[in-house]
This record gives C-alpha cells, sequence and structure tokens, in this order.
C-alpha cells in the first residue's frame, strides 16, 4: 500500500490549445479510497491515465509512496487497474487472464500463480468460471473476473475507470457493494473514476470534484454536501439538483431580507444566525442555493414563508417532487416560462398539491447558500471544514472548473 500525491499535475493536447488538466494539486492518504467526479471531458479519466503511466504529464509530478514515478514505465508502478469495458482477452479462460498480469510482471512459478488466482476468484465467487471464457460469462461476471484480475497482482494502488457503467442499475449497485468490501478487506490506496455523483457520493472516504480540469473542491462526500465551495459543486453534487434564485440583499427595520430579483421570494434572514449573514453588503446582488430536501411546506397563515404555484407533482415513492413557480407572477395562475418552474421541494408523499394551487414554503437559514454571480465563489463558504478547494482560475479562487 502506498500514498498517491499529484503535484501540478498538467495535460496539454494540441500545443497547448486544450488543456485537459489544469495543475492538478492532490493528496490521497494510504489506504484511502478517493473518487474522482464531474461531467463528461472534464479531465477525470485523462488524470487516471497518468497515475497509471498510460498518459506522460504536460508537467508536474506523480509520486506514489516515496517514488516519484512521473517517468517511470507503467508496468513498473505497481498499479492495478480496472477499465469500463472489462478488457478481457477472449480467446483466454479466465483463469489464464487472471494470471496473465502475474505471468508478465513476476517469477512466481505456474503453481504460485495458479494459488493466487484461486485465492482471488473465491473472493469474487466465480472459482466455478475458471475454465470459461470471457464470451460464456455476463457483464457481471466479466466485472469480477476484471476486478480479481487486479486483486492478484497485490499492487500499491487500485486504479478504477468507470468499471462499473456498463452494467444495469440493479446489479451495479450490488458491485458497487463488492467493490467497497474488497477494499476495506484488502486496504489498499484506490482512486475511482465516475460519472455518478451518486456512486462517488456512497463509495468514496473522500471525493475530488473537477471541472475544466480544474480541481473544484475536495473533502469527506458529506462535507462536500453540505458546505459547497462554489455554485458548480452545489449544483453538480445531489440529486435533484440545488434549487438557485438571484438575490438581493435588503436592510430593514425588520432585520436582513433576502428579495428575489426576478421571483417573489421575501425571506427574512432570523436573528439568532444574523452574524452568519454578516459578510452581506446592504444592496449586494447574490445567488442564493437552496436543495430539494430543505424545502419544506409552510402554514398558511405564516407571514415569512414564501407563496408559490404548483407546476408539477412527481411522485417517486418515498417522496413527492414538487415543482414550484416562484416567478412572481402568479395571478396569472400559468407557468410562462419553463425555467420559472425549476424549483423543486423534494417533501413527504403525504403532500400532494395539486397542479395550479398556491402553496406556501419555508426553509432554515442553516440551509441557505449564497454564491458570488460573477465568480460563482460561495460567499458563505467556511474554509475550515473542507481542505483541498482548487485556488486556480479567473473566474474565482474556488469556481470554475470542469472534466
Amino acid at each position: 500500500m502506498a500514498s498517491v500525491e499529484l503535484r501540478d499535475l498538467r495535460k496539454e493536447y494540441d500545443r497547448g490549445t486544450i488543456v485537459a488538466v489544469d495543475d492538478l494539486n492532490v493528496e490521497i492518504n494510504d489506504g484511502e479510497f478517493v473518487t474522482v467526479v464531474g461531467p463528461s471531458g472534464c479531465g477525470k479519466t485523462t488524470t487516471l491515465r497518468m497515475v497509471a503511466g498510460l498518459e506522460r504529464p504536460t508537467s508536474g509530478s506523480v509520486v506514489i509512496g516515496s517514488r516519484d514515478v512521473t517517468d517511470m514505465h507503467a508496468k513498473n508502478r505497481d498499479i492495478a487497474m480496472v477499465f469500463q469495458n472489462y478488457a478481457l482477452y477472449p480467446h483466454k479462460t479466465v483463469m489464464e487472464n487472471m494470471e496473465f498480469g502475474l505471468r508478465m510482471s513476476t517469477d512466481l512459478s505456474k503453481e504460485e500463480r495458479r494459488e493466487k488466482v484461486h485465492w482471488a476468484a473465491e473472493m469474487m465467487g466465480i472459482e466455478g468460471l475458471l475454465d470459461d471464457k470471457p464470451d460464456e460469462l455476463s457483464g457481471g461476471q466479466k466485472q469480477r473476473v476484471a476486478l480479481g484480475r487486479a486483486i492478484v497482482r497485490d499492487p500499491e494502488v487500485f486504479l478504477f475507470d468507470e468499471p462499473l457503467s456498463n452494467l444495469d442499475a440493479k446489479l451495479r449497485t450490488l458491485m458497487r457493494t463488492e467493490v467497497q468490501r474488497l477494499q476495506n478487506e484488502l486496504g489498499v490506496t484506490s482512486i475511482y473514476v465516475t460519472h455518478d455523483q451518486e456512486e462517488a457520493m456512497t463509495m468514496g472516504d473522500r471525493i475530488l470534484i473537477l471541472r475544466d480540469g480544474i480541481k473544484q473542491q475536495v473533502g469527506a462526500p458529506k462535507e462536500v454536501y453540505d458546505n459547497p465551495a462554489n455554485e458548480f459543486v452545489g449544483g453538480f453534487i445531489g440529486s435533484p439538483s440545488m434549487n438557485f434564485l438571484d438575490v438581493v440583499v435588503e436592510q430593514t427595520d425588520s432585520g436582513m431580507i433576502l428579495s428575489g430579483t426576478d421571483s417573489n421570494l421575501r425571506y427574512r434572514i432570523s436573528p439568532d444566525v444574523v452574524d452568519k449573514f454578516g459578510v452581506l453588503k446592504s444592496g449586494g446582488e447574490y445567488i442564493m442555493g437552496i436543495r430539494p430536501e430543505d424545502v419544506f411546506p409552510a402554514d398558511e397563515n405564516d407571514p415569512d414563508a414564501v407563496e408559490a404555484l404548483v407546476d408539477v407533482v412527481e411522485p417517486i415513492g418515498s417522496d413527492n417532487y414538487v415543482y414550484l413557480d416562484l416567478s412572481g407572477e402568479l395571478d396569472e395562475g400559468i407557468t410562462t416560462d419553463e425555467e420559472e418552474s425549476d424549483f423543486i421541494a423534494r417533501v413527504d408523499t403525504e403532500f400532494e398539491p395539486e397542479i395550479g394551487d398556491r402553496v406556501k414554503i419555508e426553509f432554515s437559514d442553516d440551509d441557505i447558500h449564497l454564491f458570488d454571480p460573477q465568480t460563482g465563489e460561495s460567499v458563505l463558504y467556511d474554509q475550515g471544514r473542507t481542505a483541498g478547494v482548487t485556488q486556480k482560475g479567473a473566474e474565482s479562487p474556488a469556481a470554475e472548473g470542469d472534466d
């Protein structure tokens, strides 16, 4: 086992016209499971390939343990990689596929190699498939073979490149549990690339979010979810996505008010937490974020509640997604702009209003996020809670970046 450190890692293509990874700095602890997530093209796989030695960085370095492996050939890095497409030899049996890496990279005898393969196959529950060939296997079985092939290598670092994306939803959930169990048992440092933010949140000890090759934030999943460093992270992590409203700060005799510039929002900040919002400027414009699960039905007689028009009610079994119009034109009774209904409340199934109903909603001061409309950076962000926010990017210290 070993730690992994990426130091100012950068990858350019086409003579610098395309920057896939932009001065990435990340430290991954020995035995840690880190998931890497971001939109398509954000640099996730490119980063993984540079760690594996399949891509050479334009600049920067990759350190595994105490060794700088930047210029080291992939086969000498003591890593094992699991690919999205399984990468099994179709003409070889499961046994031959799993022992191939050992045969090429170690001086183990045939008996020793077979003993290790049987050990890994038993761990993966595929000991009865060792004589089969890949075209006789299901997708889940092929993925188990690919995982077993990596396990027998007993590497310092596991690299996973979207290994479950070809599986159906039920099998993907099952294999997700299997990968976590294996990592816990083996304790091997692991970097897991995925496009599925739910997968990233549930599997990782920490999660790294990339955008346009730039690190946006890295931290424990709950920290990133509760304390996003910028608007992109707030909107990308979580399903349904965070709600966003343009607001302006008003100082009145009754206290601080967040007033919607294109909505009927008028939200009074409680005097008990006004210190948290002390960084806000009177008359300042911000983007307010609130997660759908933090929006609740309010008492009809509550003068501080926000009035909204129900556009769509979407039952999903455990909850209802209620799409609301806060456009400020509630007298019309209809939504004229589809974008205006993109405010979602994730509520209990007992709350199921009719389309066209006027309802009142509320939320807690503690659940409000505010972002700078120019940079996207959180103005309430607590730097002490989540380490590793990017300080790169012209638009924001913690902003723009995509995969």
